[in-house]
């Protein structure tokens, strides 16, 4: 199993920044890749940001491209989600997530509780 706990969410102005941290426990975290995903009221949970086991190069949604940065410490076991020029639209529960390829098309997955984001215009 996989723990995962993020921190870091809160209330910010329109164009302000913030980080969010997750912090796994559990098993190797430099083995798992992993993600922020986000869930706004009434709509599905979207992908925001993903980085690999390596720390090779991150994924984002076209919608935080050039605004948000994702990061890892292996040594910290923790990744970052750095969001600066906050928009009103970001505003949603963020969760990390950790996914592991098994093979024989297996995948282990583990979900943070979430933390809130809200951004006021």
């Amino acid at each position: 199993q996989v723990q995962l706990v993020e921190s870091g969410g809160g209330l910010v102005q329109a164009g302000g920044s913030l980080r969010l941290s997750c912090a796994a426990s559990g098993r190797t975290f430099s083995n798992y890749n992993m993600g922020w995903y986000r869930q706004a009221p009434g709509k599905e949970r979207e992908f925001v940001a993903g980085i690999s086991w390596s720390g090779g190069t991150p994924y984002y949604a076209d919608s935080v491209k050039g605004r948000f940065t994702i990061s890892r410490d292996n040594a910290k076991n923790t990744v970052y989600l750095q969001m600066n020029s906050l928009k009103p639209e970001d505003t949603a529960i963020y969760y990390c997530h950790a996914s592991r390829d098994r093979g024989w098309g297996i995948t282990e997955d583990y979900w943070g509780q979430g933390t809130q984001v809200t951004v006021s215009s």
